[in-house]
């Protein structure tokens, strides 16, 4: 499959729900979002999630998963996300995040004024060649104010500053930046 993009996208997984021992909640959005980046040609990177010591690296995580789920035919999107080194884990950042999965982007109903961008200039960028890192916060209060600094970019994918559920948001973004960049990149082949 040929990428539509010139820059790298990646769904960037927070872990600001629990950070002693992996839950169902953490479980589930990975599972969820194996399938949406497999269809969308995104990456997928885990930040700050508590696996037991036996769960090392991306292909562990992986098929753990898999043997956990049904979602994504049996976690297989996300195994296959691992294969072709497309899922990458993190220890959570504390000074920045690695340079190599992009520009760092705030996902928030609550963007700074001065960071916001639409999803036609995200969009836009990409296609120009700049991969960018897509922020989700997986707690009740979402993404923690430090990551809000780290950032310099901030994206509210409904524009209106309305409140989604994480995967419901994980979709949206996902969806919403994968169909402006096929826009734009039909539109530059028409010209």
């Amino acid at each position: 499959m040929t990428r539509n993009v010139r820059g790298r996208l990646t769904i960037g997984l927070l872990n600001t729900y629990d950070r002693r021992s992996l839950r169902e909640p953490h479980r589930r959005v990975i599972a969820r979002c194996g399938p949406l980046c497999e269809a969308f040609d995104w990456n997928l990177a885990l930040f700050g999630f508590p696996f037991p010591r036996d769960l090392r690296t991306p292909d562990e995580v992986a098929n753990w998963l898999a043997s956990t789920t049904s979602i994504g035919e049996d976690g297989r999107y996300t195994i296959e996300l691992s294969d072709s080194g497309r899922l990458s884990i993190f220890p959570l950042p504390g000074r920045g995040f690695p340079p190599q999965l992009g520009s760092p982007v705030v996902t928030t109903r609550r963007p700074f004024q001065d960071c916001s961008v639409t999803v036609e200039e995200i969009a836009g960028r990409s296609l120009a060649g700049t991969s960018f890192l897509l922020l989700f916060g997986l707690g009740p209060k979402g993404i923690p104010s430090e990551f809000f600094e780290m950032s310099k970019i901030h994206f509210d994918v409904t524009a209106r500053g309305k409140t989604l559920e994480t995967c419901t948001a994980v979709g949206a973004v996902v969806a919403s930046v994968s169909t402006a960049i096929r826009m734009l990149s039909s539109e530059k082949a028409r010209d």
